[in-house]
């Protein structure tokens, strides 16, 4: 085995049972800019560094007014300057959206440039609305495994004697090798995808809560040793919030379920204040909905978000927790974080 599995496997720190982990979008709260989300972002990498979070993922989303992270390449060079030892990476490039050679180019300059801390997180979902996704001009999503492929090949240079991109180089190539490839999913696609290709893989627990168990074990059932792991790595996405107190972390939990709700209905725009969610007047299927959707939200203290996320990961047998937190206020989600370290003693 080459020693990607040391890059891929996480190591528990404090009281952690498993690695945790941190999946950004760089949010944009209602009466703040992009930017402003941007920088919230950045400050939010250099504290999961020092406060012990093992990676640090940004997302690929477009035409979205409350998401900042449209270009998880462009994004992850700014934190890799901005941090030294987390690891970075994309949760995930939408690949459809993509021609693999650029994307091989992409992150063969990070990886390049920041050996050892890349890792590329690949998923087959537009990340957007139909019309966007034309504009993107997006490939077929029915050529996924093709393309991830055709990416791993660039990242190699190498491709079977006879393919039409044999003499092509994806330049530059990191002499150690190409960085460790997600595939991320929500359903039974890509895990299956993943068990059979021997790569690791992330699972969207946060947004497809039912569909997490079967598709961990139709992963694990399909696993095959490869030449990147010896035996199944699996990631969850957990949607997780803490507060000071038990009110004011639900209290915070509702502006990502209006936000959320707002997406659902078509009319995406930035988080929510906590008055306007607690104001909103919900009809009885908005409210059903966003009941549904908090009770896939781990919300407390940082004690009580443990005690949540503990309970999921032995549930899940997940080998690594990845925590996304959606609320109004970069300085609202910073706090979650840290509480949350502090109730596993990553830091005092």
């Amino acid at each position: 085995m080459r020693n990607v599995n040391d890059q891929i496997r996480g190591i528990a720190r404090g009281d952690a049972e498993v690695p945790l982990s941190v999946l950004d979008l760089a949010t944009v709260s209602a009466g703040h800019t992009a930017g402003e989300a941007l920088r919230t972002t950045t400050e939010l990498a250099r504290r999961a560094e020092a406060w012990g979070y093992h990676r640090f993922w940004v997302a690929e989303h477009h035409g979205m007014p409350g998401v900042a992270s449209s270009s998880p390449a462009v994004l992850i060079a700014h934190l890799a300057a901005v941090t030294r030892t987390i690891r970075l990476g994309s949760g995930g490039v939408m690949l459809p959206n993509h021609a693999p050679l650029v994307i091989a180019e992409q992150f063969g300059m990070l990886h390049t440039l920041h050996p050892g801390r890349i890792d590329l997180g690949l998923g087959r979902a537009p990340g957007t609305d139909p019309a966007t996704a034309r504009a993107l001009r997006r490939g077929d999503a029915d050529r996924f495994p093709e393309d991830v492929a055709d990416l791993m090949g660039f990242l190699d240079g190498r491709f079977p004697e006879g393919h039409p991109f044999e003499r092509i180089l994806a330049v530059p190539r990191a002499p150690g090798g190409r960085p460790p490839i997600w595939l991320l999913g929500s359903s039974g696609f890509s895990a299956q995808l993943a068990g059979r290709l021997g790569l690791p893989f992330a699972f969207a627990h946060h947004f497809s809560a039912a569909n997490t168990e079967p598709a961990l074990e139709l992963y694990r059932s399909t696993f095959r040793p490869s030449e990147v792991l010896d035996r199944p790595y699996a990631l969850i996405g957990v949607s997780a919030v803490a507060a000071d107190t038990t009110e004011e972390a639900m209290r915070l939990a509702r502006t990502g379920g209006l936000s959320m709700l707002r997406l659902r209905r078509g009319t995406p725009g930035p988080i929510p204040t906590p008055e306007e969610a607690a104001g909103y007047p919900y009809t009885e299927v908005e409210e059903d909905f966003l009941q549904a959707w908090l009770s896939n939200v781990i919300i407390g203290t940082g004690p009580e978000v443990r005690e949540g996320l503990t309970a999921l990961q032995r549930r899940t047998g997940a080998d690594e927790l990845m925590i996304t937190t959606s609320v109004y206020g970069g300085g609202n989600r910073i706090r979650s974080y840290e509480l949350i370290a502090r109730a596993y003693k990553l830091i005092s």
